[in-house]
């Protein structure tokens, strides 16, 4: 229970979920209440079956390419750990990606869905999460249900998202994110020193 609790929360801060709430608003703000619904809806399903993809054939390509677990274990951590440095001494997730909305037709795939909900960070945690030498099938199809839950969570408050933003306010979000920053930060370099301790069991074998 205490693992599925430690991993729901690790999901919660690499989506953000509340960081894609003024992203969404902006991405939507020319649109009435029936079509925010559809792109809030349509935007997280999407951004779901975006990780599936990669929880499915993420580590195929990978291994594909002949990358060793520990080389992925260091390089997905270092990328974590630069993602959380943006969350965290950039100018926040809401005002990065606001900046990336150029065409307001589209903005269901791009920036709701992708980079807002499945951004780089989520899709290379979640392949990190669901490594098919560290975990069993039954672990990773745990992560996966995990996932689920959070891009619910994420599909629930951009329905809410006018009232969210109210309560809590802008600045209130880029806290929140900032928080979640440090935590994946933390996992981030767990994944390093992990990486780094199965290299030198590798080579002193």
């Amino acid at each position: 229970m205490a693992e599925i609790i430690t991993k729901i929360f690790f999901l919660i801060a690499v989506i953000d979920p509340l960081g894609s709430v003024p992203v969404f608003l902006e991405a939507t703000k020319h649109f009435d209440h029936r079509h925010k619904r559809k792109i809030a809806i349509r935007a997280s399903f999407l951004a779901f079956f975006i990780l599936l993809f990669f929880i499915l054939v993420g580590q195929l390509i990978l291994e594909g390419m002949d990358v060793s677990l520990y080389a992925f274990e260091i390089s997905g951590g270092v990328i974590l750990f630069l993602f959380a440095l943006t969350m965290i001494f950039g100018e926040g997730k809401p005002e990065s990606e606001k900046h990336l909305i150029t065409d307001y037709r589209h903005v269901t795939i791009f920036p709701v869905a992708i980079p807002s909900i499945a951004s780089p960070g989520a899709i290379m945690a979640v392949v990190l999460m669901t490594d098919n030498h560290l975990f069993t099938v039954q672990q990773q199809a745990m992560t996966t249900l995990l996932v689920f839950i959070v891009i619910l969570i994420t599909m629930f408050l951009l329905l809410a998202a006018t009232i969210v933003q109210k309560k809590i306010g802008e600045y209130g979000i880029t806290v929140i994110s900032k928080i979640m920053g440090m935590i994946l930060a933390a996992y981030a370099v767990q994944s390093i020193l992990s990486g780094i301790k199965d290299f030198i069991k590798a080579i002193n074998l």
